[in-house]
């Protein structure tokens, strides 16, 4: 089948197309009830319910197809949204003093808006050097080499350093992005954590999850240019917002039904406001009356990570028949 040619008419998705969020991009997929089946070595899947094409891409390209309204939606991590982000003020500077820009030019609206926060991938995006050697600082690298994949958010950062150590403090956009480095960057595109070791670099700007990598190639971190995590992007002219509206809250849902669980229990009405202090629920609890005269039945929605204290609590306020359910999906509250 051409793929292509069944595009028209449907709004384009991109997730990622391998890496640390493919996996947990698909459960959420799947929680959303987006139903495609990709086919081997095709990055083109029709979504079977809906009018939509997922399209699967490399995570640090999914803000450039957006932000150039290319796609409707995607799934990246922030990091690589700031890394874009970067990218086009590098662009802006270089064409500002190259005369390329003409005055009162106005440019075509680029850029992504972010949708919402997904959950997961956290992790950080971090100036490391080697652990024996004789840096602590960012600004101890000033005038050195960098290694990074990164290379937009390192010259940035570097620049501001700079520029502090001059004496300009709080830099804005533009200075930060016309600056002339002292500090060399060196774009990598894997194998980071190996620059300093092989003496390609002196120090790198890298993401670090667990850190395992980063202590295994003997490296320590000495500062954090960017926290990331994944999340859910738009263009900033989508070709079906209501289509948009509609996976964002289905995505909304599963993401609350994530952290959320559902408890009930009973309790006599003279304590129910002890109760229900303890289990307010995301807007108010569900209160029922009992045919057994002064006693109520309570329904809440309760985060994960809370419950047992939860339970704890409740039973020693005099609550009974405490049970909790799980949540497959939801809607109408915010995560």
């Amino acid at each position: 089948m051409d793929l292509v040619n069944h595009l028209e008419g449907r709004l384009l998705f991109a997730v990622p197309k391998k890496g640390r969020l493919l996996q947990a991009a698909l459960n959420l997929l799947e929680g959303a009830d987006i139903q495609f089946r990709r086919e081997n070595r095709l990055d083109i899947a029709l979504v079977k319910n809906l009018p939509i094409a997922l399209v699967f891409l490399p995570a640090a390209d999914i803000p450039t197809f957006v932000g150039e309204g290319r796609v409707d939606l995607g799934i990246t991590g922030y990091d690589q949204v700031q890394e874009h982000d970067a990218g086009v003020r590098a662009v802006a500077s270089a064409r500002r003093q190259s005369g390329e820009w003409k005055h009162g030019e106005k440019a075509k609206p680029q850029g992504c808006d972010t949708v919402m926060e997904l959950g997961f991938g956290a992790c950080k995006l971090q100036v490391q050097v080697p652990v024996k050697g004789e840096y602590a600082t960012g600004k101890d690298l000033i005038g050195k080499n960098i290694g990074t994949s990164f290379v937009h958010l390192a010259q940035e950062y570097f620049a501001r350093l700079e520029l502090e150590q001059e004496g300009l403090v709080d830099a804005d956009a533009s200075q930060l992005a016309d600056r002339k480095l002292k500090t060399k960057i060196i774009e990598l595109s894997g194998s980071v954590e190996a620059a300093c070791a092989l003496g390609v670099a002196d120090g790198i700007v890298d993401l670090v999850e667990s850190g395992e990598t980063m202590k295994a190639a003997g490296l320590m971190a000495i500062d954090t240019v960017v926290d990331s995590s994944a999340i859910l992007i738009k263009s900033k002219a989508p070709s079906n917002p209501e289509m948009v509206e509609l996976i964002a809250a289905r995505i909304g849902g599963v993401i609350t039904a994530q952290k959320y669980v559902l408890c009930q229990y009973n309790v006599e009405r003279t304590r129910l406001a002890d109760a229900t202090k303890i289990t307010p629920g995301k807007r108010a609890p569900t209160v029922t009356s009992l045919e057994d005269e002064g006693w109520v039945a309570v329904s809440a929605m309760v985060e994960k990570k809370r419950i047992a204290t939860v339970m704890d609590d409740l039973t020693t306020v005099g609550a009974t028949d405490i049970i909790v359910l799980d949540i497959h999906n939801t809607r109408g509250s915010r995560a």
